[in-house]
């Protein structure tokens, strides 16, 4: 097998769907023993007021965040498991304890995606 330079990897990811790389995120997790976990963000005082300024011109990150889980509570919990990394429980506990963020810093798209998913399973959903 050839070996993928990381420009070609991005690209394949650059293609795949928030589910399909969600995903491929818990089957490299299992096949390799290892927990994917975002980095901390690292706030610069310098940038840190030119950054604001501009969030103010153009959002492009959005949060997804669940209302209600309405009268298909069980479909909503599907849904949740599907956009998120999250198990049953964790996923369970999140739709009981609303509003809760689902989806985090994500692009428009999938942010949009998202919200159509759990409006389509019954819940009630934010996107901010």
């Amino acid at each position: 097998m050839a070996k993928l330079s990381q420009e070609d990897l991005l690209a394949q990811f650059e293609e795949m769907t928030l589910i399909e790389l969600s995903e491929f995120v818990k089957a490299f997790e299992e096949k390799f023993d290892v927990t994917a976990a975002a980095a901390a963000p690292v706030v610069v005082a310098g940038g840190a007021a030119g950054g604001a300024a501009e969030a103010v011109e153009e959002k492009d990150e959005f949060d997804v965040i669940l209302t209600g889980a309405g009268d298909k509570k069980i479909q909503v919990i599907k849904v949740v498991r599907e956009l998120t990394s999250l198990g049953l429980k964790e996923a369970k506990d999140l739709v009981d304890g609303t509003p809760k963020p689902v989806l985090e810093k994500v692009n428009k798209e999938a942010a949009e995606k998202a919200a159509e998913s759990l409006k389509g399973a019954g819940a009630s959903v934010e996107v901010k």
